[in-house]
């Protein structure tokens, strides 16, 4: 059965502050990168033989560890992009807050349109379609490692888990976190969610 090990981002300065979204620029801090080496050594046991990125400085730093470790080329992935959070993004969450459709995203966030962006419909299905492309080109119990980012991943997870949007945010997936979908022909098993490295080091 192929499994998809889904992988966030490690830190930044913008986590829990700033809405980062697609902005160019943002990178790793220090103890991102410390996670991102984290992953590498979690993972490099692993039989992986892929590893996909968000174009995202944020996402490729946090993959590259890994991919030097296993000798592995980064392949970039348009839908494991972070959600298209139009005019919002570079706005703090202080300031998103005193907005309208902040209590929209809050409440109801399937019908959630972000102005000059996507749906979070629509990014939903981006995300399920990246994650269907990659399992196209795995054969039996291969491991591919995606890294992608917070809302993109628990849009993912809730696909998975036939879990109605409304109700993702009740998922956390914290920065440099692992989760592990594994898939066959007839049944996909969410076997982790937001487990970080420490809990994971020493075998899965």
């Amino acid at each position: 059965m192929p499994v998809l090990l889904v992988i966030r981002h490690g830190l930044n300065d913008w986590v829990g502050k700033r809405l980062a979204g697609r902005l160019p620029g943002v990178h790793l801090n220090a103890e991102g990168k410390r996670q991102a080496n984290l992953v590498a050594e979690t993972l490099k046991d692993q039989a992986i033989c892929a590893i996909f990125s968000s174009p995202l400085e944020r996402a490729q730093e946090t993959a590259a560890p890994l991919a030097e470790k296993l000798n592995l080329p980064v392949q970039i992935m348009e839908g494991l992009s972070e959600i298209n959070f139009g005019t919002w993004q570079g706005n703090t969450i202080q300031q998103l807050s005193r907005r309208s459709q902040w209590k929209i995203l809050q409440t109801h966030p399937e019908t959630m349109q972000f102005p000059g962006g996507e749906s979070l419909v629509e990014a939903q299905e981006r995300v399920v379609n990246a994650t269907r492309e990659i399992l196209t080109g795995l054969d039996e119990d291969e491991i591919a490692a995606c890294f992608s980012h917070s809302d993109a991943i628990r849009l993912m997870l809730a696909h998975y888990l036939q879990m109605p949007l409304h109700y993702f945010h009740r998922l956390a997936v914290s920065t440099a976190s692992i989760s592990v979908l594994r898939f066959n022909a007839d049944q996909i098993k969410v076997e982790v969610i937001n487990r970080s490295c420490e809990q994971l080091f020493g075998g899965m």
